[in-house]
């Protein structure tokens, strides 16, 4: 079974106590060639920073011999939700997203996380529904400009009433209909759905585009060995599916705040022996 070290990315959002100089510094020590970017406090705040802060921030990455390969802006809560069902938080949270494909861009990443949001859950999920599509229509134009990939990722049912699984991911890039707009897995949210990366690839095929390879025990997005989660048949499916594109660490749990280094390095250890 293998996969190949480079795609394997370390993400800075266990990293929330330290400096991005920390994060960075960590991940070049620790072997990392590949990076997902959380763009939020205490790293960087986009609406706070000059356009020479934006410009240090891509600077120090490129002098850590570091890659973005994808950038996260966080969505899942107030206030950037693209299903709102106030229209003027919606709008809001269009333009918010705007802004980061631009930022997207301009740090040198292809591609773009986002989720459903979320509608109301006392109201008729199909009016949600329309609002999230119209919203990612919307921001799959402006990606098409920006050269880049929306990657869309399904979220738990305690996160979102819209795209939480695999048949509501596949509806949604039917009904955008967008070439900018792709799908993705996280294996926490996969393992509650009960499905699988056999199936992602074999559904999505070529609209398969990014992964979060995380453990759990199911719950929380854990370092590899902390959890349950069969890691050789991931990969096995992985490399049965022909997947070459990137996976990322998300790892997301408290319990490695105070001192995350040693779960991404856990992590990358684990991966090893299936490195070709």
């Amino acid at each position: 079974m293998k996969i190949r070290k480079w795609q394997i990315a370390g993400m800075n959002l266990v990293y929330k106590f330290y400096s991005f100089d920390y994060f960075l510094n960590a991940m070049e020590r620790l072997g990392y060639e590949s990076i997902e970017v959380l763009p939020n406090a205490p790293h960087f705040y986009v609406p706070d920073l000059s356009a020479g802060d934006m410009a240090s921030i891509r600077q120090k990455i490129a002098d850590h011999h570091l890659k973005v390969i994808c950038y996260t802006p966080d969505q899942c809560s107030y206030p950037v939700n693209i299903s709102y069902h106030s229209e003027t938080a919606r709008r809001r949270s269009i333009q918010s997203l705007i802004r980061q494909i631009e930022i997207c861009s301009y740090l040198g990443s292809g591609q773009m996380l986002l989720t459903s949001g979320y509608g109301y859950f006392d109201e008729p999920k199909e009016h949600a529904w329309a609002r999230m599509i119209d919203s990612l229509g919307q921001l799959s134009r402006k990606a098409e400009k920006e050269g880049i990939v929306l990657v869309l990722e399904p979220i738990r049912t305690d996160e979102t009433n819209l795209v939480t699984d695999l048949p509501s991911l596949k509806k949604a890039l039917r009904e955008v209909g967008s070439p900018s707009l792709k799908g993705m897995l996280d294996t926490s949210p996969m393992y509650y759905a009960g499905e699988s990366i056999a199936q992602y690839a074999r559904e999505l095929g070529d609209d398969l585009w990014h992964i979060h390879l995380i453990d759990g025990r199911p719950a929380g997005h854990l370092a590899w060995g902390d959890g349950i989660f069969p890691l050789d048949q991931y990969i096995l499916e992985i490399e049965q599916a022909g997947y070459d594109r990137y996976m990322t660490l998300e790892l997301t749990s408290a319990e490695y705040y105070n001192d995350p280094s040693p779960a991404m390095e856990k992590s990358m250890n684990a991966l090893r022996p299936y490195f070709g």
